[in-house]
């Protein structure tokens, strides 16, 4: 019911800009092409780099307008950005090449987090992506085949260490047919930001585990540069 409420008020409703706060633009042109796309996106490390992170492509790079759009549509439910924030990253998955068919795999949130915000923003994000990708000719599909196994602490304070340790274990195939479905395709796990690389690290670990080839991973957006991450927001 929430998620309805709020793509029915986005509709009606004067909205501004989730990045710049323009007003009566849900998302103006400056803030879309900071998003990025297949002619921005590079590839990021994050340092150190965790044993297991597949290579990931960062559609732009984290600033304040960018950070305000993620935050946007995960936290305030600002629907209407899934499919800018897919585009950005359909447009990372073309700059790493990968050879279709893929299947798009976004890493999973907490249930409660979930259930709080209404929505769960990374498995829109990752539909909105594959339809994009099929616009482009490329066979692309996205399944939310990974859950968490249990809670795991908020990760703002942590480090790479901890946030390793913390979610070590903690993903894994969700139930049905996904272990049989990670094995038809290669795999690029989607994010919207990474940090550490800790979430990353251990939805790799999880598919391999299942049978599945991860390629790639793609995210929203990256740090500006190899020494500076971007400040966790997540409660994973």
């Amino acid at each position: 019911m929430r998620g309805w409420w709020q793509e029915i008020t986005g509709l009606v409703l004067p909205v501004d800009c989730a990045g710049c706060g323009r007003p009566r633009t849900e998302l103006c042109e400056r803030c879309q092409r900071l998003l990025g796309g297949a002619a921005s996106a590079r590839r990021v490390r994050p340092a150190p780099e965790p044993h297991g992170l597949p290579p990931v492509w960062a559609a732009g790079r984290y600033g304040d307008e960018v950070r305000a759009v993620v935050l946007a549509h995960k936290e305030r439910g600002a629907l209407g950005l899934a499919r800018p924030l897919g585009t950005a990253l359909a447009g990372a998955v073309r700059r790493m090449g990968a050879p279709g068919p893929v299947l798009l795999v976004p890493v999973p949130s907490a249930r409660r987090a979930v259930a709080q915000r209404g929505h769960d923003a990374t498995a829109r994000m990752a539909r909105a992506a594959s339809l994009e990708l099929r616009r482009y000719g490329m066979a692309a599909r996205a399944a939310g085949a990974l859950r968490l196994l249990r809670p795991v602490a908020d990760q703002t304070a942590l480090g790479g260490a901890g946030r390793l340790a913390n979610l070590s274990g903690a993903m894994s195939v969700a139930a049905g047919g996904t272990g049989r479905l990670l094995r038809t395709a290669p795999v690029i796990l989607v994010d919207d930001l990474m940090t550490t690389g800790s979430s990353l690290t251990v939805a790799a670990q999880a598919v391999a585990v299942a049978g599945g080839r991860v390629v790639g991973a793609a995210v929203v957006a990256g740090p500006r540069d190899p020494e500076v991450h971007p400040d966790a927001h997540r409660s994973r």
